[in-house]
């Protein structure tokens, strides 16, 4: 029988002696409420917006209209977080301990309720990841008076690995003397444990750990396959954040609730999109709309964001109007992200030159965001030949001044613009330069088909016949 929830409820101790309970176990559970809080997400965002601006790709004035502070600011936050919390290190250390160590029975009670009490402050607790911190450091060549040196970051990990001896006794004390879903919460606590404060290796090798257990639900399979997939996301390892949801996806085959399937297609949209495979994670991006349930990913306005983004450039425009610019999920939200709504709504609107401007506008936020930074370049150009496309369409023949008055850009521009997209076969138009005109070439598709399939007829004849000499000889 699989491990699930409801299993708790049947088991039959065999022995009398007390069970020996982790202060607070931790359940996989397919709501994002019961999710794993670490790796942070959020904070992701905000390493990655402090190494563009390191690295000049975000500047200080994009940035601080962006996050909402001075990137000093958030530099000191950032690596406050994920060192003590702005607390001294034997004072974190001691905490650290406390929530970890073995209890007696008669604390319970009291240590119960200052879980509850706690419980909403998780999200922001100090990590205490030397690991990170390391990286950190060196990435963004972070200095200050209060910076752990290298024998405090030694002592944490010291710490962490007196910590994990405790999680570890909890487990084989759970296999002593309870039962396979208190195994599993034993081992949840280490895997998100190591999430929280180890390496990525640590941490996927303790969620590998998880998934080896016996008698495990496709729920489960699935909880840990994603939490496995944060991780690999938290650490810019997209290649294995991709191999795990393709396990995930062979697992969910088998089963699995439909909250469960909807986290499953969100996660693999993000994949989708950080291998700019925009058409695919449009799709999903799209159908994610009114079921989104992974606030442990990403926030809604950063989903929302990116379903619009990548359906302009694939949604018919009834579609769009239906789903994105109409919808009541967006239209929640579209106070929150001023820039991407005004884009869609000038494109619909054929409001080329307000367009052109929010392009313009849209750039940082896209630099801004992890997962579109990297396509920004790609992004642009194909919103470009979106617009072009789209006011070519209405006509046969324009003149060149009368398109840039349009889109409010000089003739010269339009002009190297509108060669470039043309000669790479993007735009079906050519342009008089003596007369000034730009002439569309509406292609006869089902012309074009037909030639299409001559051509390749007559290329099979052509190889039935060579394979019918060799057969001869």
């Amino acid at each position: 029988m699989d491990i699930d929830e409801n299993d708790k409820k049947d088991e039959t101790p065999t022995k009398k002696t007390k069970a020996i309970k982790p202060k607070k176990m931790s359940t996989p559970s397919a709501s994002s409420e019961g999710a794993s809080f670490h790796p942070d997400m959020p904070l992701a965002q905000e390493i990655h917006r402090l190494t563009m601006i390191h690295n000049g790709k975000l500047s200080v004035d994009d940035a601080t209209a962006i996050i909402g502070c001075k990137p000093e600011e958030l530099l000191e936050k950032v690596m406050s977080r994920v060192g003590t919390g702005g607390k001294s290190l034997e004072e974190a250390m001691k905490e650290n301990e406390a929530k970890y160590k073995p209890s007696d029975e008669g604390e319970k009670d009291a240590e119960k309720e200052k879980e509850e009490k706690s419980e909403t402050d998780k999200k922001d607790e100090a990590l205490l990841n030397p690991s990170l911190y390391r990286h950190l450091q060196s990435t963004l060549s972070y200095s200050s008076p209060n910076a752990l040196t290298e024998p405090n970051l030694a002592t944490l990990e010291s710490h962490h690995e007196t910590i994990l001896a405790h999680l570890n006794d909890a487990v084989t004390k759970a296999k002593d003397e309870a039962g396979d879903m208190e195994v599993l919460h034993a081992n949840m606590d280490i895997a998100r444990y190591s999430a929280r404060s180890s390496s990525k290796e640590s941490a996927l090798k303790a969620y590998d750990t998880v998934l080896a257990l016996p008698k495990l639900s496709v729920g489960k399979k699935l909880d840990a396959h994603l939490e496995m997939a944060r991780v690999s996301s938290f650490w810019n390892d997209y290649k294995k954040m991709k191999g795990v949801l393709d396990a995930a996806a062979k697992v969910i085959a088998n089963g699995g609730d439909w909250d469960r399937r909807n986290r499953l297609k969100v996660y693999q949209a993000l994949s989708f999109l950080l291998v700019r495979d925009a058409e695919s994670a449009s799709k999903l991006l799209v159908e994610g709309i009114a079921t989104f349930s992974c606030s442990e990913l990403c926030t809604y306005p950063e989903f929302i964001t990116y379903a619009t983004v990548t359906n302009l450039l694939y949604l018919k425009r009834t579609e769009l109007k239906k789903s994105i610019i109409d919808g009541s999920e967006v239209l929640q939200v579209s106070k929150e992200i001023p820039v991407v709504i005004q884009l869609a709504n000038t494109l619909y609107d054929c409001d080329y030159k307000a367009y052109l401007h929010t392009l313009v506008d849209l750039q940082p936020h896209l630099v801004a965001n992890r997962y579109l930074q990297p396509h920004v370049g790609y992004l642009l150009r194909e919103l470009h030949v979106l617009a072009f496309q789209q006011f070519l369409d209405s006509y046969q023949s324009v003149t060149l001044e009368s398109m840039a008055k349009s889109f409010g850009v000089g003739t010269e521009f339009l002009d190297v613009q509108l060669s470039r997209f043309i000669a790479a076969g993007r735009l079906t138009a050519k342009i008089d330069k003596y007369g000034g005109v730009v002439e569309t070439n509406r292609p006869d598709w089902k012309n074009a088909r037909y030639q299409d399939m001559i051509q390749k007829g007559d290329l099979l004849l052509n190889r039935i016949q060579k394979l019918g000499r060799v057969v001869d000889l």
